[in-house]
């Protein structure tokens, strides 16, 4: 009983829309009808630029610790981590928006976070790299998600099972990223503090 209350409260914290609300408080209007329609601090920076999207990534990141940290407390560090999965599967899917969420990039680095620090320093440093060399935020996220499994393996083999099935999940709703990137038609960043 303990696992499904720790997974249930691990995917409701995760489903909480910060881009949404803290775009719409700021006078942004409604995420979904700006830029990508994406909720993710990714989109919140096209319409209101980087210092609201810092603030909805450290958000994102947050609610992921906490799961993480809550099935920590509850089960262990492995449970923590699957913990941390299904808040990323309620960033994505969130029953808030009829499960039309964000794509799982910032909530994966607050699970990094709370689980392996070593590894959050090491996807950050690639991700900032991609990033900032290609224009393409996109990019950074899926090259991290690729990486993901062997770091998730360098920890422990359950790790490492739970870092596939992150890595799975976020490669899929990047999908239609990965199709734009191969066309060449993927929008770039537009690193703006304010808007």
């Amino acid at each position: 009983m303990i696992y499904v209350i720790g997974i249930i409260i691990s995917y409701l914290l995760g489903s909480i829309p910060f881009g949404l609300l803290i775009a719409k408080a700021a006078g942004k209007g409604d995420l979904r009808k700006v830029g990508s329609g994406n909720i993710g601090a990714t989109n919140v920076m096209r319409a209101g630029g980087l210092k609201l999207a810092g603030l909805v990534w450290l958000l994102d990141m947050a609610k992921s610790i906490v799961a993480v940290l809550l099935g920590i407390y509850l089960v262990g560090e492995s449970f923590g981590a699957l913990c941390g999965f299904f808040a990323i599967f309620g960033h994505c899917y969130p029953i808030w928006l009829k499960f039309k969420g964000g794509k799982g990039n910032s909530s994966m680095f607050g699970v990094l976070l709370a689980i392996s620090p070593l590894s959050f320093i090491i996807c950050g440093i690639e991700w900032l790299f991609i990033a900032f060399t290609t224009g393409y935020s996109s990019a950074g996220a899926i090259v991290g998600f690729l990486i993901l499994p062997f770091l998730g393996f360098a920890i422990s083999f359950n790790m490492g099972l739970i870092f596939i099935a992150i890595s799975a999940l976020c490669l899929w709703r990047h999908k239609e990223n990965i199709i734009r990137l191969v066309k060449g038609i993927e929008s770039k960043i537009e690193w703006k503090w304010k808007k």
